[in-house]
């Protein structure tokens, strides 16, 4: 600190510790809000969860769920509609936990790359039926259908029967779906939507994908 600038105030122990009381009584009121919420919530069931919007993570966020649910010991199903067979990093971690996960990539890349739509619609449909043995499978705690919400878009699969199985899965399934434009219909039977916003890419500033970002 050189000459002449302010000296720092010493804080006021008085007034710190009425600032404390205050804190803590607040918290105390706060705590027992909330625990008077949390209780009122029993219910226990298998949950549809979708995430969709433009912005980036809605499959990482997946993947995350997938970690966490083998952390708590469950058998986890993923069946990846659209990614191709282009190495990922989370493919890797999953490839070591093979006796809880079953990973099933079952799409040729995006439907610009193939450029044929009976093809897409194939790779779809197989993706499909995949899904549907994981899901009736009650073995599973959770199943992940990477990009499935990109496949209906386009209307590869029928919206209805995947909406029928979705809500007829067994009751303690999650079932996760990802991709942008989720259709209005599953967004209203799902449990819990979340939709990405994108804020800022770099993609847009002409960095490419990247390891351990984007794959």
């Amino acid at each position: 600190m050189m000459a002449g600038d302010p000296q720092p105030l010493e804080p006021d122990p008085a007034a710190e510790a009425e600032a404390d009381r205050r804190h803590a009584e607040k918290m105390v009121k706060k705590k027992a809000a909330r625990d008077k919420i949390v209780a009122t919530k029993t219910i226990e069931k298998g949950l549809l969860i979708v995430h969709t919007g433009k912005g980036k993570g809605k499959s990482t966020a997946a993947f995350g769920l997938v970690c966490r649910a083998i952390g708590n010991g469950m058998k986890v199903g993923v069946v990846q509609f659209v990614k191709g067979k282009w190495q990922t990093g989370e493919r890797v971690v999953l490839d070591r936990f093979a006796d809880q996960v079953s990973l099933f990539t079952m799409g040729e890349g995006f439907t610009w790359e193939t450029q044929d739509r009976r093809r897409d619609i194939a790779a779809a449909q197989a993706a499909w039926e995949k899904a549907k043995a994981l899901i009736a499978d009650p073995s599973y705690g959770m199943v992940l259908l990477d990009e499935l919400n990109i496949v209906l878009r386009y209307d590869y699969l029928p919206l209805d029967e995947v909406l029928a199985v979705l809500t007829a899965r067994p009751a303690m399934t999650h079932v996760v779906v990802t991709g942008r434009n989720a259709a209005d219909a599953l967004v209203e039977v799902a449990d819990l939507v979340t939709d990405m916003t994108m804020v800022k890419h770099p993609f847009r500033a002409g960095v490419k994908a990247q390891a351990g970002i984007e794959f």
